[in-house]
């Protein structure tokens, strides 16, 4: 029953992309991309990571780095599912091949598992294919998810998971990052492959931080001011900021989309008075000195961002598409504050009850707990250095993972 679901819910999918394709960009991306899938030649002793998206990338990124330094002779695979991950980083010098997961099948799966022949294969966090990871299993490659959470609401612990707990068992090992998960796992008989690594992200965002690269024409722009950064926003959450912003002519906003299709861009800065792209700010560097808003119209630079906030505001928690990575900005010492939709996310719930981020339920109490804030610098320093301490003391899933692939020779023949 179970296989007949899956293989329902593979049809729709790929169904519903090609029918929104024609009004939806990623859509057309997500097809585009799987037209023809480059056959790599000679690839052996290969490392294969696979991430849904962007955010999986970069919480990857610091194992798949290491590795390579480790085991340089090793050819790096690096797949992708989403449009948003593969696009940004297609031209990742750190691999030798980046590419779209085709589609889950039993001939895809066969002939990519040809193709990449993989030594080791690392799943982040989640996105299980079926055909894929039993092609591996029946192959004995060994197979670590990294940084996986689960919650109860998940098809594994449903009537119907039996086909997603046969996925599960085709991982050599399980890296989780809490105790919620290893209770969870356990309840469906998983206890013998799983272990708590943590969360690797936590390592990216403090090598990104101590690496303190500074960002062109930024500090010219804050001046003197104080400055709100507001990242990876949705419409909610610009909507919710934008009274603040418009009451607040004495702070400097830099402003990150989430999306940065040039229609969202172009509604972003309609949206905020006084405001400048920061492409433009780069041609023009004397603009930025009469602009009160900043808006990021590129991918890739807000980790560094941060750095130059005050406060910080992590967006995705004033609609359903749940929070951003709020590491990115705790890391620095800077408070954090995002929306009410956050409890399926660990770190935001850890970094509230350490007194290093801040919820708001809307644009009455975001505004409230905003000018709080600014108005108090000593709460704000108290906030930030909770903050900061929080992720550091999480740091280490990286080496951990490492340790148990040496220990174990997965890389070594």
């Amino acid at each position: 029953m179970g296989i007949i679901l899956y293989n329902i819910f593979l049809q729709l999918y790929k169904t519903g992309i090609r029918l929104i394709s024609p009004w939806n960009e990623k859509a057309r991306l997500w097809i585009r991309g799987r037209k023809d899938f480059p056959v790599p030649a000679g690839f052996e002793k290969t490392i294969w990571m696979h991430c849904a998206s962007l955010g999986e990338f970069e919480q990857g990124r610091p194992l798949l780095e290491e590795i390579k330094k480790r085991y340089p002779s090793h050819k790096i695979a690096l797949s992708f599912f989403s449009p948003s991950g593969y696009e940004v980083r297609k031209n990742y010098a750190g691999a030798d091949l980046v590419f779209y997961l085709p589609m889950d099948s039993v001939l895809n799966a066969k002939k990519l598992v040809d193709a990449l022949n993989p030594s080791l294969v690392i799943w982040v966090k989640y996105e299980y294919w079926f055909y894929y990871l039993n092609e591996l299993k029946e192959r004995n490659i060994p197979v670590l998810l990294v940084s996986g959470i689960f919650r109860k609401d998940q098809p594994f612990f449903k009537w119907y998971g039996d086909i997603w707990k046969k996925m599960l068992g085709c991982f050599r090992q399980l890296f989780v990052q809490d105790e919620a998960s290893i209770s969870l796992l356990d309840s469906i008989g998983i206890k013998e492959n799983v272990s708590i690594a943590g969360d690797t992200r936590f390592d990216r965002v403090i090598a990104i931080a101590e690496k303190n690269d500074p960002v062109d024409h930024i500090a010219a722009f804050i001046g003197d001011k104080k400055v709100l950064v507001a990242g990876s926003t949705w419409d909610e959450d610009e909507i919710e900021l934008l009274h603040f912003v418009k009451t607040r002519p004495d702070i400097k906003f830099i402003i990150a989309p989430h999306e940065v299709f040039e229609d969202n861009l172009q509604d972003v800065k309609k949206e905020f008075e006084h405001s400048i792209f920061y492409s433009d700010l780069v041609k023009e560097n004397s603009i930025g000195k009469v602009a009160h808003v900043l808006i990021i119209d590129n991918i890739g630079m807000l980790a560094k961002l941060y750095r130059y906030a005050d406060l910080s505001f992590v967006g995705g928690g004033f609609g359903q598409h749940g929070i951003h990575n709020v590491l990115e900005a705790a890391v620095y010492g800077k408070p954090v504050v995002f929306g009410p939709v956050y409890e399926k996310y660990a770190e935001a719930t850890g970094l509230i009850d350490c007194g290093g981020a801040f919820s708001a339920s809307g644009p009455l109490d975001l505004d409230k707990l905003l000018n709080r804030l600014f108005n108090d610098e000593t709460e704000m320093r108290k906030a930030g250095m909770a903050a900061k301490d929080f992720v550091y003391d999480h740091r280490g899933a990286t080496q951990k993972i490492l340790d148990y692939i040496e220990r174990n020779r997965l890389l070594i023949n």
